[in-house]
């Protein structure tokens, strides 16, 4: 599933190709259809993200398009404009680009008191200026869940998924089977200041790295990670390969319905 900065990019890109001007909306598929004859020729005023979310708003209609890839869903944007439509594509905007969307989880035209609602659930978005620290803390030391557990808790912090997950773990040393109620409040504040870091880092580049520059291919002397994830990561979905650190194996053990990747010599803190 795609994580936060993910969606945060493709905020900034619908924005850049799309706003301010009238755009030809469609949903070729059929199921977004009703949706998609409302925002015909309105002008697309802004897409923003919040945590795994995008909600894109239209001048003229009070009401907002909210989607969630989920597992299998992709947004694409072209330069080309008026090119075939290829697969089942949900929802099509077009002007001067052109913008597929492909199996989303969720692709819905939503009343305010209906975004507010989503947004109420969510926990701080890292990569949000509005976002306080102090709503995942509250919520983190008083629980008796892992802290591997609760940082996929989208309650707890908007748009961090399993790679930002078990790599934030790894650069503070902390140990995934922690409680959260045992994390000091000094290493919960440094860890936000890295996870924040990390992901503005992440819709900069288009993927996740989290490697310092000591530990980077070059550095080492080793070759570049292969992987469909793309990024130079410590411990994600390297179980069984050295730590880049230690050279003890990386474990996996499954942690909140995901694969947890850590370091059983370096994550020793609680």
């Amino acid at each position: 599933m795609p994580e936060g900065h993910t969606l945060h990019r493709l905020a900034d890109d619908l924005t850049t190709a799309f706003a301010g001007r009238p755009v030809v909306s469609s949903s070729p598929q059929g199921r977004f259809a009703a949706e998609a004859a409302r925002i015909d020729g309105r002008v697309l005023e802004s897409a923003e993200a919040f945590g795994k979310h995008l909600f894109v708003a239209f001048a003229d209609l009070p009401s907002v398009v909210h989607i969630h890839l989920g597992l299998y869903g992709s947004f694409v944007i072209t330069p080309d404009v008026g090119h075939p439509v290829v697969g089942q594509v949900r929802w099509r905007l077009e002007g001067a680009a052109t913008a597929d969307l492909r199996g989303p989880n969720t692709c819905a035209l939503l009343a305010p008191p209906e975004v507010d609602a989503i947004v109420d659930r969510l926990g701080p978005d890292p990569l949000r200026a509005d976002a306080d620290p102090d709503l995942a803390w509250h919520r983190i030391h008083r629980s008796e869940l892992t802290i591997a557990a609760l940082l996929m808790d989208q309650k707890v912090l908007a748009g961090v998924g399993n790679v930002y997950r078990a790599e934030l773990l790894f650069r503070h040393g902390v140990a995934p089977m922690t409680a959260g109620r045992r994390i000091p409040r000094v290493r919960w504040n440094a860890m936000w200041d890295d996870l924040c870091a990390l992901m503005r880092v992440g819709v900069e580049r288009g993927r996740i790295d989290t490697v310092r520059p000591e530990h980077e291919p070059e550095a080492m002397g080793r070759e570049p990670r292969v992987d469909d994830h793309g990024g130079e990561v410590y411990v994600y979905r390297r179980d069984g390969q050295g730590c880049l650190i230690c050279g003890t194996p990386i474990r996996r053990r499954d942690v909140a319905g995901r694969n947890l990747f850590w370091c059983p010599s370096c994550q020793r803190r609680g």
